[in-house]
């Protein structure tokens, strides 16, 4: 056998240790919000100390962690270093969107049912701490690499931007990688992806008792004129189109709304936020200052009404960077290898903490163990699940691509 059967190998032997760990992973839960995450880390450094695996742990100051919304957060890093060379980083987030209503399973559970693991992070992105590590352990057992360094780097604030993980790590130069894989799927290698603006928007009326209306004023009416203006704008971003292939077009969605104090009573606030997603060619800054002429338009059309409009996520897009060719030749020559099919260069309209690496000037890619599409892997919606067989594959595809890239 040559060196790449025998990491398909030793991943075949090894699948049902690798499978158990993904199960104690996901039993642990990492809702965020609230964000509650340091235990993960804690039990995942336990599993992987069992494995003859040392993660150094790096606590996020509490003010800081709170000052990002969440509650604790101890970012993981193993570093493995062989010799001289480049360094790779392998990076997976552990925190996940609370379950919602609706599942079958249990979602901490990790059962496993006609193939499939279930419960919430198997597929986004629990999956990739499992994939990373078992890839790693297989590079070691089979290829014994001799130079570079690799690196794995378990995070927890994807969900809110990854200031405290990713971008905590960089800032205190803990991570220098030369190149870096983030968790993806496993049927395209994603090299760009959509920026995310998030505003949350006050709308001031007056109250007043219904019984007398008129001595107030209507926040939450005034809120859907706004609305109608912001949704309007959905149909002008049609006419914006990227050239990233996987990438359409910008769009806006509204994802909460709260307001008024009882049925009746004249609401005199309403609070709705926004989320819009700007694809790679538009500019963050020209994005923003649109919607905030929109909204302060609309409110001033209104008599009595004011507005407070607050920036609370820019994530900027994730841009292909040159030096990203060496993954992105070793994960298609391997995965069309494993899979039997060609694996695409692609972009995503999703938005994720590498564009934080990308902004670094680390060249990265997207690729770990996943279905073809977002809506199959039911990711955050109930019965999340992941096709072990993917799980498998795409294992061997990252070890397949390190054994290539640490040379």
């Amino acid at each position: 056998m040559n060196n790449y059967e025998q990491l398909d190998a030793w991943i075949d032997s090894h699948f049902d240790e690798q499978v158990k760990f993904l199960q104690e992973l996901v039993r642990v839960p990492t809702d965020t919000p609230p964000g509650n995450n340091a235990p993960h880390a804690e039990r995942t450094a336990d599993l992987l100390q069992d494995m003859g695996i040392a993660a150094k742990k790096h606590a996020v100051p509490d003010s800081e962690v709170k000052a990002a919304g969440l509650q604790s957060i101890t970012n993981l890093l193993v570093r493995r270093h062989y010799g001289p060379g480049k360094t790779v980083l392998l990076n997976a987030h552990g925190d996940v969107v609370p379950p919602g209503e609706g599942w079958t399973k249990n979602p901490y559970g990790g059962e496993i049912e006609n193939g499939n693991i279930y419960g919430r992070a198997t597929a986004v992105s629990k999956c990739d701490f499992s994939t990373y590590t078992f890839a790693m352990r297989a590079l070691e057992a089979v290829a014994k690499p001799k130079v570079g360094t690799l690196e794995l780097l378990f995070t927890y604030d994807e969900e809110f931007g990854g200031e405290v993980g990713p971008g905590w790590m960089l800032k205190h130069d803990l991570i220098k990688p030369d190149l870096m894989i983030a968790a993806g799927f496993s049927y395209q290698v994603i090299t760009a992806h959509n920026g995310c603006l998030q505003m949350e928007v006050t709308v001031h009326g007056k109250m007043a008792h219904a019984a007398i209306p008129d001595s107030g004023v209507d926040a939450l009416q005034a809120a859907v004129k706004i609305l109608n203006a912001l949704y309007a704008q959905n149909t002008l971003y049609k006419q914006v189109t990227s050239k990233v292939e996987g990438i359409t077009h910008p769009y806006l969605n509204v994802g909460t709304i709260e307001g008024g104090t009882n049925t009746n009573v004249i609401p005199g606030r309403v609070t709705f936020k926004l989320d819009r997603r700007m694809i790679p060619e538009e500019n963050p800054a020209e994005v923003e200052a649109t919607l905030r002429k929109v909204i302060s338009d609309t409110a001033a059309e209104l008599p009595g009404i004011s507005v407070d409009v607050k920036r609370i996520l820019l994530a900027n897009s994730m841009r292909p960077l040159p030096g990203n060719t060496p993954l992105v030749e070793a994960i298609q020559k391997h995965g069309g290898a494993v899979f039997g099919e060609a694996i695409p260069a692609l972009g995503t309209p999703l938005y994720t903490d590498v564009r934080l690496f990308s902004e670094a000037g680390i060249p990265g890619v997207i690729y770990g163990a996943g279905p073809r599409t977002v809506l199959e892997s039911h990711a955050k919606r109930a019965d999340e699940r992941l096709n072990l067989e993917d799980l498998r594959r795409a294992t061997k595809v990252i070890a397949r691509s390190l054994a290539d890239l640490l040379v």
